[in-house]
Parts: C-alpha cells; structure tokens; sequence
C-alpha cells in the first residue's frame, strides 16, 4: 500500500481532531435536520481542507491521491454528508483543472481551493445519467455564444452552489455535441429548483436545476464543444473512487458500533461478543474493512494513469466498497437487534447512508457493464 508523507499523515491526525471534537457531535443533528452544515463548512475552510483537491499552482496543496480519499474516508466514518462537501468541491472543478483555459482556472480554482466559493457537478437528468450520450440539455448556438435549455436532477450542494459544471448538447452542423460549460450560479436563466427530501445522506442538499433560455459566452465552453464525453468520463471516474472511500468510512464505522455493543450488550448471561455468532459477524466486518480498502489503495495508485485502467480500478472499487458498506451497516444494526432501528444510536443512519453508495455516480448494475466490457477487451 501506498505510504503516507509524513505531511500527509499530519493532516490525516488534524482531520481526525476535527472529526472526533465536531463533526461527531454534530452528525446526527446534520442527518435530522437535512440542511447543509455552513458551520462545519467555515471550519473545514479555516483548516485548508478543500484545498488538497488542487495543485500549487491552483492555490491548493500537493497531496496524493491516497491522502485525499484517506481524508473522504476519515470524515464519512463520522457523517458521509459532511465528506460530500469535500468530495463534491473535487468532482465539480475536475472539468476546469484538467480541460479548463488557462483563464478559466485563474478565474475561478483559487476561490475553490480557499473555500470562497462552492460548485456542483450539473450531468444527471431524468433520462440520463451514466448515460451521458442520452443528454437532452441542448446548447444552441446564437451568434455570440450559447443559449442552454434543459434541466438536471439530483444535483448536490445546488442549492447553494456558486459555479456549476453544466453538461449540455451543442447542436450545430447537423450534430448533436456533448460539450462542457461552467456558468455562475447568478447567470439569467438558471433557476434552482426544489431539494429533494432523501432517504440517506441528509444534510447534503440535493436539488433541481432549470436552464430557461440561459445565454453564456463562448468563454464558458470548458475545452473544445464536443469534449463533453471525456470530460464527464474523468470526472466519474473520480467521484466513483471518493464513493468508494464514503462507502469504507462507513463500514469502518458499522464495526466500530457493532464492536463496542456486542462488548457491553449482555444476553442469556454473558455478553453478546462471547457467542460465536456475533464473533463471526464481526470478523466479516473486518474482512470486507480490510479488503475495501485494499481496493481503494489500488484505484487512488490508478487514478491518473490509462483511462482504461483507471476506469475499470474504479468500478471495481466502487462495486466492492458500496456493497461492502451496506452489507456491514446491515450486520451493525442486526447486532444491535431492537436498538438497531432507533435514532438514538447511529446505526440505522449508517444503514441508510450505505444504500446510497450503490446508487449515486452510476448504479452497482452500470459499473458492473463497465467492469465486464473491461474484462471481454482484455481476454
């Protein structure tokens, strides 16, 4: 595995601080309330976190791919929504730092890496999500830009988002060009539309998003029209390994719980963590924590390199890590047996928030396709 500087590890220990002295105490109340933590964000900007998803030269800090979903996955043991904040600001620049202008990026990443500004990944739609080829934004040209027309769902953080990442078809020449455009959250013709009331991660908005006629400069365009398709590809492909590393934190924090009850919870005479049953769960647990994050060690070792490689290393990770996470949320809140269904203890939140891994940034079903189309290629 992968071996930490020792100024990754430094920051490592400051976020676990963080989480054991606040985001801790605040994880439930997050999940209650369903409303985005402003609080936990300032303290996360006034410590630099979201500046380890951009390079120097961005304003950000140079840390590895391992330190960074090493964070992700510190932060989600105690609450995934709160992770998100930081997952999302990566995923929803990923466009501007490999495909932006030069100005694109003067303009807009040091305000992202110094926590001034949030931004939101605009791909899914009804009808299209991994799909990115069944797009019905359109973006047609009218003179000196572009006027946009669509819609987009589950969008994170839109809400209160300042720059969103917009996929939209160009259409020109008889084409249809799935092309990449940044627009600021104040552009006319963008509205917000409704947040959606979810089952797990709560506290992480997520909402709607309407284009009525929405009018950009060709300076919006993120690369050239019709890089849509390898620059959404890129960027999955990140937020399918910060998935997976939301997906392990939870695990690990499943048996973290399910550990400490089964040692104090006493049945028939003894505790709970003396019957073989429950021993073998738990080791289970461990076994699927242990080779989780084997997997992510080996998709952040990938990420960068053959986009091929890099997207199957990716998929599998996600596959395993999600699964993993709900079958040991699963496992927690059967330990726990009646407790196991009450908000007064963590476990249903877990249970909840793990159902999610297997669903957001391409479904189990479609990262299994890819997996598979791997594999044939290879053989």
């Amino acid at each position: 595995m992968y071996e930490l500087t020792q100024e990754e590890r430094m920051i490592l220990s400051m976020v676990d601080d963080l989480c054991v002295d606040v985001v801790a105490e605040r994880a439930a109340a997050i999940d209650e309330e369903d409303e985005f933590p402003q609080d936990i964000y300032e303290l996360f900007v006034e410590q630099g976190l979201f500046a380890l998803a951009y390079g120097e030269e961005h304003g950000g800090v140079e840390v590895s791919m391992h330190c960074w979903v090493q964070v992700i996955e510190r932060i989600a043991r105690e609450s995934p929504a709160v992770a998100l904040m930081i997952l999302i600001s990566a995923i929803g620049s990923d466009a501007l730092v490999f495909s932006g202008s030069a100005e694109q990026q003067r303009a807009i990443l040091p305000a992202l890496a110094a926590g001034e500004a949030k931004i939101c990944f605009a791909l899914t739609e009804p009808n299209a999500g991994s799909d990115i080829s069944a797009i019905s934004t359109t973006a047609l040209p009218d003179g000196d830009g572009y006027t946009i027309n669509g819609g987009k769902i589950f969008i994170t953080n839109g809400a209160v988002g300042d720059w969103f990442t917009v996929f939209a078809r160009v259409v020109e020449d008889g084409q249809s060009k799935p092309s990449c455009f940044i627009v600021h959250r104040y552009t006319p013709g963008l509205v917000i539309g409704r947040k959606e009331d979810k089952m797990g991660l709560r506290g992480s908005v997520t909402s709607q998003l309407y284009f009525e006629n929405m009018h950009v400069g060709p300076e919006a365009v993120v690369g050239e029209v019709g890089d849509g398709f390898a620059i959404a590809h890129h960027t999955l492909n990140r937020g399918r390994l910060a998935v997976a590393a939301l997906a392990t934190g939870v695990t690990a924090a499943s048996l973290a719980a399910a550990a400490a009850y089964a040692k104090e919870r006493i049945q028939f005479g003894k505790h709970i963590a003396d019957l073989q049953a429950i021993r073998f769960m738990l080791a289970d647990m461990e076994i699927t924590l242990e080779a989780s994050r084997l997997l992510l060690d080996q998709a952040a070792s990938a990420f960068g390199g053959d986009i091929q490689t890099m997207m199957k290393t990716a998929s599998v990770a996600k596959v395993y890590c999600s699964e993993a996470a709900v079958k040991a949320a699963e496992t927690a809140v059967q330990i726990f047996g009646g407790y196991g269904l009450c908000k007064d203890y963590p476990v249903e939140r877990y249970y909840r928030d793990a159902k999610s891994f297997t669903i957001v940034e391409g479904t189990s079903q479609v990262q299994r396709s890819l997996i598979a189309k791997s594999v044939l290629k290879e053989y």
